[in-house]
């Protein structure tokens, strides 16, 4: 039904994008959780269950496959009629100790396949469901390394991390954001890039300082955005980010 709130996580079988999706399920979203793997999506739901939560379910995507990004979105059409919130998280790390001089091809073509060209498939494939929402939300899960104003500030806490493949895909999925927010900058879509903080979770080998639930609740915040809320801009929690 057009009133039921809708939301697709891609990557959400774990990490970020797990909390993401018990989040909005707390809100009361009907939550589908993407993942390549259908066995662990089933996984996480189940988990999700033992919390209370029956209103989500999982959805098979691989978000480097044409083919399995086509198929997820005809499965999903046979399930609901719109969709209200898209969170573009699925991503990958990918070799971090290679400089920009020695890093291989197929490091940086896998970065930005998964990072990048992924969320562009996924959002191009799913804006026909977004596009009959009242209010469709687009967030893009970015990070501070793909801003280029931190990457050129010595004083950054951050600016040692030089991970070559890793921040150019944010950096390029930022530019998703702007474009895409111009493109539809006349409709109620709104889309905004978001960086939940250097997280511990599997991608960060579980080093980060902050946990996946606080990294989630700005991912969510985003997500929820009423009508007066901003598009094509870029926040993490304290507020927004230069580019």
């Amino acid at each position: 039904m057009k009133n039921i709130k809708t939301a697709l996580i891609t990557g959400a079988n774990k990490g970020i994008g797990f909390e993401t999706a018990k989040q909005l399920a707390a809100l009361g979203y009907n939550v589908y959780l993407g993942s390549r793997s259908k066995s662990n999506g089933l996984k996480a739901v189940k988990e999700l269950n033992k919390f209370g939560f029956i209103n989500v379910d999982t959805l098979e995507i691989d978000v480097t496959n044409t083919n399995s990004i086509q198929k997820a979105k005809e499965n999903l059409k046979t399930k609901i009629s719109h969709l209200d919130v898209l969170v573009n998280n699925a991503g990958i790390a990918g070799v971090v100790s290679n400089l920009p001089s020695i890093d291989s091809i197929d490091n940086i073509r896998n970065v930005l396949e998964t990072n990048f060209l992924g969320a562009v498939l996924v959002t191009q494939h799913f804006l026909e469901l977004l596009n009959k929402s009242n209010a469709p939300r687009i967030v893009n899960v970015s990070s501070e390394l793909g801003s280029l104003t931190l990457q050129s500030n010595p004083e950054w806490e951050f600016y040692p991390y030089k991970v070559f493949a890793y921040n150019t895909s944010k950096t390029a999925l930022n530019s998703l954001t702007v474009m895409l927010a111009h493109e539809f900058k006349d409709s109620t879509l709104k889309i905004n890039s978001v960086a939940p903080g250097y997280t511990a979770t599997d991608l960060t080998n579980f080093g980060g300082e902050r946990t996946p639930n606080m990294g989630a609740a700005v991912i969510v915040k985003y997500a929820t955005l009423d009508t007066s809320g901003p598009t094509g801009k870029f926040f993490n929690e304290e507020g927004e980010v230069h580019w």
